[in-house]
């Protein structure tokens, strides 16, 4: 079992090619079209702990500037590289099942190329829960298994296990987390020369094509009162694009978070 486990955590994706990955167009606008998506959400994170895990360094920029603390905890079969470039060194080489953090230390938590090709996802997301501040908010953007992007191998998001949201809102459950709302993102194929158009893409694959989107992104909150008991489902909230402003869910801490009209028509409010 020991060596099973060890081949399998050994298919990870190399952190240079994570790296040279979005050093690429078409990762630029990857890049640029998920990091909207987690502005809308957070905004810049103002005096607030934020780590990210798997390979989250192209996106922890924005909160390393703001934030109080932005840490980048990086799989050990992944493999680490420096972060930030200049400056006191943030990123660290964790076990993904034993993350190296004091318990509720992080208000905000990113998981990214993180998920797909972990070893146990329930024990990873169950870390997260742990080292997640009451109340503090998780996003966990994985591979839509409906999408072009997860069999495209030459992207990160195209190796290890995509999910469908079903799949990433039971996950969060189980490990005691609860699902507030949900995007999607990378509606362009993932071909080099999609990148020049990725903005025209996003758009209008969000009205024609939703279900086909590159990526699905939940966030989630962690509760440590009144939970639910297993097996009661609440659905989860969408976010998307737009300034109106989104209806609070009712008895749930506010979020940004926004719905598509499953029409294609633009925004709606939520139920």
């Amino acid at each position: 079992m020991a060596r099973e486990t060890m081949h399998h955590a050994s298919m990870r994706r190399d952190v240079l090619e994570l790296r040279e990955f979005y050093a690429t167009p078409l990762g630029a606008a990857a890049r640029l079209m998920i990091a909207r998506k987690l502005n809308e959400a957070w905004g810049s994170a103002n005096g607030l702990d934020v780590l990210g895990v798997g390979y989250a360094t192209p996106y922890l920029e924005a909160f390393r500037e703001r934030g109080r603390r932005a840490v980048a905890a990086m799989p050990a079969a992944q493999g680490v590289e420096v972060w930030p470039a200049e400056g006191r060194v943030l990123s660290c080489l964790t076990d993904e099942a034993a993350l190296p953090f004091p318990n509720a230390l992080f208000d905000r938590v990113l998981v990214v190329h993180a998920l797909e090709e972990a070893d146990d996802p329930l024990a990873l997301m169950r870390e997260v829960w742990r080292v997640l501040a009451p109340a503090g908010r998780v996003i966990v953007a994985a591979a839509n298994r409906r999408g072009f992007w997860a069999g495209a191998e030459s992207t990160p998001f195209g190796h290890g296990r995509p999910f469908t949201r079903r799949q990433l809102e039971d996950l969060v459950r189980e490990a005691e987390l609860h699902p507030l709302a949900w995007s999607r993102a990378l509606f362009a194929p993932p071909l080099p020369w999609t990148a020049r158009w990725a903005e025209g893409f996003e758009r209008t694959g969000a009205r024609l094509w939703p279900g086909l989107s590159g990526l699905i992104l939940l966030e989630a909150v962690k509760q440590t009162f009144a939970m639910k008991p297993k097996g009661r489902r609440a659905p989860a909230r969408v976010f998307a694009t737009g300034p109106l402003r989104p209806v609070p869910i009712h008895n749930q801490p506010k979020s940004r978070l926004m719905r598509w009209s499953d029409h294609g028509a633009g925004l709606e409010r939520g139920p």
